[in-house]
């Protein structure tokens, strides 16, 4: 006896169109987020190990985020690359220095168009590469670099940045930030906690791009890949510090977590598709093993559908591109 099944859920797979109209995650350009590096001096430089993005100059990375805006991205993340740096990352604070006057820079060229953000932590500017204050032991004193992180973030919001991506991990960095700016009178400044930021093997290609100068590690302050409740314990812990926006970093290796952020949270939640997931996929398209157009899109989708409100990724305007004329899977 032949049984014919009643119910049968591939009917809402049957034609693009139908497939299109039942979809229960959709993209939209607006979700995304560019990070952009900006280096001191030199020409735009390509990062080696993440292909087709480069280390823009304060000239070339007008064109990268009038680009962004065209395709309607969300906004851009500011990354600085300068040419000297110190035990405390000076640079980090100079109005003069390279992540500032590029925040200048993108402010007046996209300002309008899209959400000017810049990276607040100091790893890129210290010579030692570690994103805070060394005590005497060469262990990061938190308490020291909290201080560092105040300064730095008046002098961001004095730039012309709208959000300060705190991506330190250090402990009451959004309580400080906060209070600084809301003392300084930057009342509307937007705080992103970078709240589940793990200790990460996926790192190494943006290593490259900020040309690191890490000895040792970071695990004495990012998270440990095998812990899942913390991730949600540090967002909790930043919301109620006051954080805007909380993110989970990176994002493909740590669905489970960013969806018990977003299950818990009642403010934004954002995701980093960090340097390695993309260079992994772009490698794999290079040698003909996936598709990069769909292997690109599904990455971001999952990330979305697991609970990001918006990605970063450095895909940002090439997939905003696709998804404006409909041109994805």
């Amino acid at each position: 006896m032949t049984v014919t099944p009643r119910i049968r859920p591939r009917r809402l797979r049957t034609t693009p169109a139908i497939r299109r109209i039942a979809s229960e995650t959709r993209l939209h350009p607006g979700q995304l987020v560019l990070p952009i590096f900006v280096r001191e001096g030199g020409g735009p430089v390509p990062i080696s190990s993440m292909p087709g993005v480069v280390q823009h100059t304060l000239e070339s990375v007008k064109g990268a985020v009038a680009d962004a805006a065209a395709a309607g991205v969300g906004g851009v993340m500011l990354f600085g690359v300068p040419e000297h740096r110190d035990a405390t990352g000076t640079g980090a604070t100079d109005p003069q220095g390279i992540l500032n006057l590029a925040t200048r820079v993108v402010a007046d060229e996209v300002g309008d168009a899209l959400v000017v953000q810049t990276d607040l932590c100091l790893d890129e500017f210290t010579d030692h590469g570690h994103c805070g204050v060394l005590d005497v032991r060469g262990r990061i004193d938190n308490d020291a670099t909290l201080e560092r992180y105040r300064e730095m973030a008046l002098v961001q919001a004095a730039s012309g940045s709208e959000l300060l991506g705190l991506s330190g991990m250090m402990d009451g960095q959004v309580a400080a930030v906060r209070e600084a700016l809301d003392g300084a009178g930057f009342v509307d400044t937007a705080v992103l906690a970078y709240s589940a930021k793990y200790a990460s093997a996926f790192y190494g290609p943006f290593r490259d791009a900020v040309e690191s100068t890490l000895d040792g590690d970071r695990r004495s302050y990012q998270l440990n890949p095998s812990n899942r409740r913390e991730g949600l314990r540090e967002a909790m812990l930043d919301i109620e510090e006051g954080a805007d926006i909380v993110m989970v970093k990176p994002a493909g290796s740590y669905l489970d977590v960013l969806a018990d952020v977003a299950a818990a949270s009642d403010i934004p939640v954002w995701a980093y598709q960090v340097s390695g997931e993309y260079a992994m996929i772009e490698a794999a398209a290079m040698h003909g093993w996936i598709d990069r157009k769909r292997a690109v899109h599904e990455s971001v989708l999952g990330i979305h559908r697991a609970g990001a409100d918006v990605v970063l990724t450095y895909w940002a305007t090439e997939l905003a591109g696709w998804l404006n004329t409909g041109d994805v899977a």
